[in-house]
């Protein structure tokens, strides 16, 4: 049965069920996080894993003061689901792969709109490397089709999952953060604090404007329309209420769970799933971003290369396709290097916190056509 634990450390509590691992070494940052100057409650959801210094797969409660350095050189990382005209019966991989050639290649001024900031200047319309990507999905399993319907949506349609963020403008918003206040975090009604704010809006609206420059990118080239269906962040800072107390939320890899229908997805050979948000408390109002890193990348290419070569790595299980010509990133991104995504999704509605709308299957997946040795 899924539980709501409490570690050692009374104001950290862990989203698990009997079948969740979590890295020791995740549980201990959870736990050093905890302990940080006016921190009243840390979440580590199912996904969690170590990061660098700080968790990923976790939300933080604060009260008078907030940490960037929890946000992280990222902000606005999130998803946008897309409805498109594509459907598998007109269009074959190879010819979808085709097509879609390489948006590695940052868009230039003249594809961009005129009235765009000044500031949206950060690689547009590419989706960055790591673990982002830019996903054709199809319908595997109905559980609510009234959602759906309303959506417009059938099996037969497919649908577009963009995986990015700010690309370099949250590098830049948090190496200048630290050099001017380390990491001892901000109090909130400070003008520092403030500015940090205004920036940090600023870095959300790009991340969602980048991700519709991406899926806009990718339905002309297919020559097919799309209709976004939702964009959420999962790095970000926002002001809330917990328990009667008025406070900062921090999310890291956490997605929002006051925001509507949002979609976890597993690695790029693993299904994901379409969710109904039970917005919990218990939570901090926040749900596991995916399956979670079950390796370090660096360890990943040693520990498959006797097993697969890139070019297997490129065909999936499933029966999907990804795009990843970097011979280093189709290692460290391999379905193995992830946690399950049903381990996960067990932990998260055996707590209560979602509802399954759906489950979706990868098709085709984009990384990069970028080939590094």
């Amino acid at each position: 049965m899924g539980n709501t634990l409490h570690s050692a450390v009374p104001s950290v509590q862990l989203i698990v069920a009997e079948n969740t691992w979590l890295e020791g070494k995740a549980i201990q940052q959870l736990e050093i996080t905890a302990q940080l100057p006016d921190m009243v409650r840390v979440v580590g959801l199912p996904d969690l894993h170590p990061g660098r210094g700080y968790p990923v797969g976790a939300a933080f409660f604060s009260q008078s003061r907030f940490y960037p350095a929890l946000i992280g050189n990222d902000i606005g990382c999130g998803m946008a689901l897309w409805r498109t005209d594509l459907t598998l019966s007109k269009w074959s991989l190879d010819k979808l792969e085709k097509r879609l050639g390489s948006i590695d290649t940052p868009l230039d001024a003249e594809d961009l709109p005129d009235d765009i900031p000044e500031h949206f200047c950060y690689s547009p319309g590419t989706i960055g490397g790591g673990n982002h990507f830019a996903e054709l999905q199809q319908l595997d399993e109905i559980y609510q089709p009234d959602i759906l319907e309303t959506w417009q949506l059938s099996k037969q349609q497919l649908l577009l999952l963009v995986h990015s963020g700010s690309r370099g403008m949250g590098q830049m918003i948090l190496e200048q953060h630290v050099r001017e206040h380390g990491h001892g975090g901000l109090v909130a009604s400070s003008p520092q604090a403030r500015n940090y704010f205004q920036q940090h809006q600023q870095a959300l609206d790009y991340a969602c404007f980048n991700r519709q420059l991406i899926a806009e990118r990718m339905l002309k080239r297919w020559r097919v329309n799309g209709e976004r269906l939702f964009d959420v962040s999962h790095n970000l800072l926002t002001q809330c209420t917990v328990d009667g107390t008025t406070g900062w939320l921090h999310r890291k890899g956490a997605t929002p769970a006051d925001e509507g229908p949002v979609i976890i997805p597993g690695s790029r050979g693993d299904y994901s799933y379409l969710v109904q948000p039970l917005s919990s408390e218990s939570s901090l109002f926040s749900l596991a971003h995916g399956a979670g890193r079950k390796w370090m990348r660096g360890e990943c290419k040693e520990r498959l290369s006797g097993r697969y070569n890139a070019v297997q790595l490129s065909r999936t299980a499933l029966g999907s396709r990804v795009i990843c010509l970097d011979k280093q990133l189709i290692f460290q991104e391999a379905p193995e290097a992830y946690k399950p995504i049903s381990g996960v999704m067990d932990a998260m509605l055996q707590a209560g916190l979602v509802k399954l709308i759906a489950r979706l299957k990868p098709v085709l997946t984009y990384k990069t056509r970028g080939g590094n040795e």
